[in-house]
């Protein structure tokens, strides 16, 4: 195995020997330079008002902002205080000993015997003073201040952007009106090995964004202009959406629940799993698809409300919408069917929107407003026919009638019509809308004549895919169900605006979920989308082990047939299910894509902390 040397994951240029050789000097000035705490406070009369984990920079601003505005209100541009009203501002913050702790926002830069510079933790910056005559360096071996007069003054002189310092002193409002820290002692903490980030920019490399998060949330906190979301309040809104979840679901009496994550057979999806080894047992292990039946078997065991906020696993390509470790929320609820489970969705989804928006339950994604306060609901065949129409009505609607999607043979139709009419898009069910060339053609062409001709053009190919569907209908009948869901995912999914659950899917394709009571073909079940994607699935779970049991054989069938994503027979959940189960809905939600709508982001890599990445190349590095 081969260890790259230190200078080869630092590798020495300019900049970096420059912030080495001030290591080195600060080492000899103030010993160690990665103490092992830093104590913070506010203090008043000796009393701490703010203790230490309390006292980020953030809320000691937040703390003396409204002081400081009691006495100066917001200045225009270039204006200062008067004497007076600052120094009646002062006197009211020089009462309070700050002690506070924070990256070098900006390059520190001395002017003659006094400097200033900003410290931040991420979120807010405050403005420090360091005067020469005034100011106490620490020694990071004794803990003690060092007398020597310039010590201080030469360890602010060795600092770097980015470093990481503590100071002791006192509020003041400078004759600028910025609320600052006037500095009595300083201490060095630890030093940024590497220069920041253009502040003006931040990481514009979407690519370096994601491979080192970290370089990205400290650009993004230093970064002075932007239009959109800081990377850490992405990340920040994500919490807040899962801490109101989790919260509404405690208060309507669920229970959370932990599942195995290395599970003896890859069930409760239609997935591609990962698969590993246990050296100790002799067996083969898959980290999990989906928790979905051991949640059940909890329910089996008395649970009546079961959730998990859990990592899964798909050994699946990446794109825009997909990455192989993804975060869902699942959870389950007894004596509930699908339509109580839509209207419980609806309202977590509601409230927990509004605790991560501040209140909104509108938001702006890609320039078009979302907006979560209706929900409508829709059939599958529904969306169908009121897509098509909007898409091909140049075509005439001769070439569609409702009633074809109850007819196998229209249904093969409809979905080798499009296969013909797309024949520039090579992998017609991978594009975004293979159906839309055809009206965006339409639209060039201005001559009547034109327009005729390419209406005759597409009835032929009608016709001629007519023909052949009478050729095969064994095919067309064993196809039917899958080609409805075909055709509803190139004709209506990606022009699914607004929050829509999407209902009566095909039971043939939802092998975990009851049958409706009116139509024996259809399931009880729905997929919620927002913006063309679906961000949860749901449905009334089966609970009669012998037709459980016929619908894992019959995926079992298609797995022999080469569907690696057809489920496996788990014998323990029939096990389960033979003891008993009530009636129950289910339903597993989309973190990372809901996080994607409420924060304006396009790919689900960028409201992942740590998406996986492609192995970074070195230069002249080959892939094999």
């Amino acid at each position: 195995m081969s260890i790259p040397e230190f200078n080869e994951i630092v590798e020495p240029n300019d900049q970096t020997e420059a912030r080495r050789e001030h290591l080195e000097r600060l080492r000899d000035l103030i010993g160690n330079v990665y103490p092992n705490k830093y104590r913070r406070e506010v203090l008043q009369d000796g009393q701490v008002i703010i203790p230490d984990q309390k006292a980020t920079i953030t809320n000691v601003a937040r703390f003396a902002r409204p002081i400081k505005d009691k006495h100066i209100s917001e200045l225009p541009e270039g204006e200062k205080p008067s004497d007076e009203h600052r120094d009646a501002a002062n006197a009211e913050l020089n009462q309070y000993r700050i002690r506070i702790a924070g990256r070098l926002a900006v390059p520190p830069r001395v002017m003659g015997k006094a400097a200033f510079v900003h410290l931040s933790d991420g979120i807010e910056r405050l403005q420090i003073y360091v005067r020469k005559q005034d100011a106490k360096a620490v020694n990071n071996d004794t803990g003690e201040t060092i007398d020597e007069e310039g010590t201080a003054w030469e360890l602010f002189g060795l600092l770097d952007h980015g470093d990481f310092i503590g100071v002791e002193g006192f509020l003041f409002v400078t004759k600028t009106g910025e609320l600052s820290v006037h500095v009595e002692t300083i201490q060095f903490l630890s030093k940024a090995m590497f220069p920041m980030p253009d502040k003006m920019h931040g990481i514009s490399d979407p690519e370096l964004q994601r491979r080192f998060r970290y370089a990205d949330l400290i650009a993004s906190s230093l970064q002075v202009e932007r239009d959109d979301l800081t990377t850490r309040e992405v990340f920040e809104r994500r919490a807040k959406l899962i801490s109101g979840m989790r919260r509404f679901l405690d208060d309507n009496g669920f229970i959370e629940v932990e599942t195995p994550m290395l599970t003896p057979k890859a069930t409760g999806a239609a997935a591609k799993p990962f698969k590993t080894h246990h050296n100790a047992l002799g067996i083969d292990l898959y980290a999990r698809i989906a928790p979905e039946l051991y949640l059940k078997r909890l329910t089996v065991g008395g649970f009546e409300k079961v959730y998990e906020l859990n990592r899964n696993f798909r050994n699946e390509g990446l794109s825009q919408k997909h990455n192989p470790e993804f975060t869902m929320l699942e959870f389950y609820a007894a004596y509930m069917d699908v339509n109580g489970m839509m209207d419980f969705a609806e309202a977590m989804i509601k409230e927990s929107v509004q605790k991560a928006t501040g209140g909104s339950l509108q938001v702006n994604y890609d320039g078009r407003a979302i907006d979560f306060s209706k929900f409508e609901r829709l059939t599958m065949k529904k969306a169908i026919v009121r897509h098509w129409r909007e898409e091909n009505r140049q075509l005439g609607n001769e070439f569609f009638e409702i009633q074809w999607l109850d007819s196998p043979v229209q249904v093969a139709r409809l979905r080798r019509f499009l296969a013909y009419m797309s024949v520039a898009e090579v992998e017609y069910v991978q594009s975004a809308n293979p159906t839309r060339y055809i009206i965006e053609d339409a639209k060039k062409i201005i001559d009547e004549k034109a327009m005729e001709a390419r209406i005759k053009e597409a009835k032929n190919i009608w016709f001629s895919v007519s023909d052949e569907i009478q050729e095969n209908t064994s095919e067309v009948f064993e196809s039917f169900e899958k080609n409805v869901v075909e055709l509803f995912e190139i004709v209506a999914e990606e022009k699914l605006i607004q929050p829509i659950f999407i209902i009566d899917y095909p039971k043939s394709i939802s092998p975990l979920s009851k049958a409706s009571p009116e139509n024996p073909n259809v399931a009880e079940r729905f997929e919620l989308f927002i913006n063309g994607m679906e961000c949860a699935n749901g449905f009334s779970e089966l609970n009669d082990p012998q037709e459980q049991y016929e619908r894992l054989i019959d995926q079992m069938k298609e797995r022999e047939g080469g569907d690696e994503e057809a489920m496996v027979l788990d014998e323990d959940y029939i096990r389960a299910l033979a003891y008993g189960m009530p009636p129950a809905a289910g339903i597993g939600i989309g973190i990372d894509r809901l996080v994607m709508l409420l924060t304006n982001k396009h790919s689900i890599r960028d409201v992942i902390l740590f998406p996986h990445m492609r192995p970074e190349r070195k230069e002249g590095e080959t892939v094999e």
